[in-house]
């Protein structure tokens, strides 16, 4: 079982000739409206890739609650941990050009007053907690103590990274999921070096699997002495909005499930990939069908 502790948003997608500069205005033609935040895709993510999930969160007393809500509803994610407050739903105001790359600008809403309170008792042992960076990083600190307390492994996606000191945290980490520009930002403040190999290998141990991932060129990772690179499939990208979330999604549900690391990770690649071909962060999600017949031509 996968428990996601996380953001739920609704997001609002623009398609624009060119992403916009500092101060200025670019217009698009039309927009259309999907369930997001980043717990929300992760939690639907791994939903489809066959792993049970329950979601923790919270979203607003608006108009935008339940359709926030309506894809996992849809999917089956257990959603008994999500709480419903005063005041509004998480919103991403989101940009994406013709070649799939984006621009996101979040408004945090509900999820600014999540309560990692909220966990106790809902991480099983040999259960596995995903967390990511768009609640208030003292509740995902706390979540982190309460699944390794219970048993669970946790997998973390620090996007965004936190502005606090991280030097602690990291050891309560199963498994840390970030890229390129993420690993910089973390080894900066740890003093190491940000160049994807050496941040593997620097923070890559028998217990902590560290993964990168770079893009159209696959991913980086190290568990143990064990390097791993695997390469992505080529692909006409479409929208990378929720490559990530589905990368993540994906790799873990296929740990959750007892997946060799290296099969895991090219399950996650498979899911990214697929992710890009597809219009928004949720809606481009793969079957986990989809995600085994691509996984298995990666090489």
């Amino acid at each position: 079982m996968i428990t996601v502790f996380g953001s739920i948003n609704l997001d609002l997608v623009v398609v624009l000739p060119r992403l916009p500069k500092a101060g200025e205005t670019v217009s698009g033609p039309d927009h259309q409206t999907f369930p997001g935040g980043k717990g929300a895709n992760q939690a639907l993510a791994a939903r489809r890739a066959g792993a049970d999930v329950r979601m923790i969160g919270a979203v607003g007393q608006d108009a935008f609650g339940a359709l926030a809500l309506s894809n996992m509803r849809s999917a089956d994610v257990d959603l008994a941990g999500v709480r419903s407050l005063t005041g509004s739903t998480g919103l991403a105001l989101i940009g994406v050009d013709a070649a799939g790359e984006n621009q996101i600008i979040v408004a945090s809403g509900a999820n600014a007053r999540v309560d990692s309170s909220w966990l106790v008792g809902g991480s099983n042992a040999g259960g596995l907690l995903m967390l990511q960076g768009e609640i208030p990083f003292p509740e995902t600190e706390r979540s982190i103590g309460h699944a390794r307390n219970a048993g669970a492994d946790v997998f973390w996606n620090p996007a965004p990274v936190p502005s606090e000191d991280l030097s602690g945290l990291l050891e309560g980490i199963t498994t840390l999921v970030v890229n390129e520009g993420e690993a910089a930002d973390i080894a900066s403040r740890l003093g190491i070096s940000g160049d994807p190999d050496a941040f593997v290998d620097r923070l890559a141990d028998e217990t902590h699997a560290i993964v990168v991932t770079l893009g159209a060129r696959g991913v980086l990772a190290g568990k143990g002495p064990d390097r791993i690179q695997i390469g992505s499939p080529d692909i006409e990208p479409v929208d990378t909005t929720g490559a990530g979330d589905a990368f993540c999604g994906a790799l873990a549900a296929a740990l959750d499930a007892g997946t060799a690391f290296e099969r895991a990770l090219r399950e996650g690649v498979a899911a990214g990939a697929l992710a890009c071909t597809a219009t928004g962060a949720q809606s481009s999600a793969p079957a986990k069908e989809d995600i085994s017949r691509l996984a298995d031509q990666i090489v």
